[in-house]
């Protein structure tokens, strides 16, 4: 009897990524609970002028499981900025559930939504084209921030006219400026720093296709 093939390890985490109904009930969870922590928000300050809503793009806004299906059967297109590059121009994402509302949401209650990503910025028409294409609000070439200066500069950018009541994202990075760049051990460090952050202003959305975790050692158990 032939044993089982055993996917590759992108095979798992993006099988989980696009087919999993877990990530699509964690995904809704986290806009949930983004609604409610946006209403709260809201309703503390007396209305959303002056407040401001931070959200990265991919997978936190837009699913972009299948380019990752696409590159995970050519070696090295994983993650080659080509292969990126050109989704952004001609690709076709979905919305991750729940965004469409939670969006859409803020947008009604006066809060200003800032799209900050690390898309690039040579693509910034395209990636403005596809947001818009799905009908997000708040489109405009002035709130989508991309890759250029830090995402904690362009953070800092925002928060000079607008106090920012809510971020989200998928990386902790998208969070603060400590995460970019920093060992594994200290990004578990500062995570513990910032446990009170988590399900409050920082809503945290799973994607188990890349991160800064991919090259980490595992530790397997060791039976006596």
């Amino acid at each position: 009897m032939t044993a089982p093939r055993i996917p590759h390890d992108h095979a798992i985490a993006v099988r989980y990524q696009q087919a999993s109904a877990e990530v699509r009930a964690l995904q809704r969870q986290c806009y949930m609970l983004a609604t409610l922590r946006l209403r709260a928000a809201v309703d503390q300050a007396g209305g959303g002028a002056g407040l401001a809503v931070l959200s990265d793009i991919d997978e936190t806004i837009l699913d972009n499981s299948a380019v990752m299906a696409m590159a995970m059967g050519h070696e090295g297109m994983f993650q080659n900025h080509d292969t990126w590059k050109l989704w952004e121009r001609e690709g076709t994402p979905h919305l991750i559930p729940g965004a469409a509302d939670f969006f859409h949401l803020a947008d009604s209650l006066g809060v200003t939504i800032f799209y900050v990503s690390d898309r690039f910025e040579e693509n910034k028409l395209a990636t403005i084209a596809t947001l818009a294409r799905l009908d997000l609000p708040q489109v405009h070439a002035a709130q989508v921030l991309l890759f250029g200066p830090p995402k904690a500069e362009r953070r800092a950018q925002v928060e000079r006219d607008h106090r920012v009541i809510l971020q989200l994202g998928d990386t902790l990075h998208d969070f603060h400026g400590a995460y970019a760049g920093a060992a594994l051990e200290d990004q578990h460090r500062l995570a513990i720093d910032h446990a009170d952050r988590f399900g409050q202003d920082w809503i945290v959305f799973p994607n188990a296709a890349h991160g800064t975790w991919m090259q980490a050692e595992l530790r397997p158990w060791q039976p006596a």
